[in-house]
């Protein structure tokens, strides 16, 4: 490169830095388009979070579920939701899910522990999406001090549309408490999703309780498709 050429470079770089060159920096938009669009969710996203799903978090067994019913499967969502790798995965899902869906939710929030890492996995990764969406948490209990209120994270809820989420749905009690704090705050409720749908009776309740529509990012069936050969096997814990 001449004398010529390297003085142009140069003093085109410090335009570019000090803001005084718009045609020049208009330049870059193409390449911030290119990394935005490889931060959108992917099936091999979804193949990759099911994988950890069943390495992590699926157990066969003789399990007692919070809902009081019996399983020979479990699973322990929080295994995979608390993982490094699943989370960036959970949240670029969970934000297709609300896409496709037209939920343009202002928060997301669920009750606590199933919803605390989803929902801040989702709110992360809203952050590359241009649709900044923020997280809350749904207190089982309110406060006993200060506040003494249920909802964590938010200062205005009043007509605040949001979605609740959860890691495992079975009959849908977790989110229906959830929802119903969150309508008691004032919240607008654009509908639900979970992590993992056991398929046993969430959907219709939330929508015969709540007129709110429920979706999922996989079905138990959808991972017990897998070779159940792969699943691990372990005493009951709960």
């Amino acid at each position: 490169m001449g004398g010529a050429q390297a003085r142009s470079r140069f003093v085109a770089l410090c335009a570019i830095s000090l803001g005084t060159a718009p045609v020049l920096r208009a330049s870059l938009i193409p390449a911030l388009t290119d990394a935005k669009l490889k931060s959108l969710p992917s099936s091999n996203d979804r193949e990759k979070l099911k994988e950890i799903l069943l390495r992590r978090s699926v157990r066969r067994g003789e399990f007692k579920l919070v809902s009081g019913r019996t399983s020979s499967v479990y699973v322990d969502g929080k295994l995979t939701t608390l993982a490094a790798a699943a989370m960036p995965l959970i949240g670029r899902l969970f934000l297709e899910k609300m896409e496709q869906h037209g939920w343009h939710a202002q928060a997301i929030g669920g009750l606590s522990l199933g919803a605390d890492p989803i929902v801040t996995a989702v709110a992360r990764e809203s952050l590359e999406h241009g649709r900044v969406t923020d997280a809350f948490l749904v207190r089982k209990e309110a406060k006993r001090h200060g506040t003494q209120k249920f909802i964590e994270g938010l200062e205005q809820t009043e007509g605040l549309p949001v979605v609740i989420v959860d890691d495992v749905c079975t009959t849908g009690g977790s989110t229906a408490d959830a929802i119903l704090k969150a309508q008691e705050a004032g919240m607008h409720i654009l509908g639900a999703i979970c992590l993992v749908d056991r398929e046993a009776g969430a959907q219709k309740m939330l929508k015969e309780r709540f007129d709110c529509d429920f979706d999922w990012i996989f079905r138990l069936s959808d991972l017990l498709e897998q070779d159940s050969a792969g699943l691990a096997a372990t005493p009951p814990t709960r």
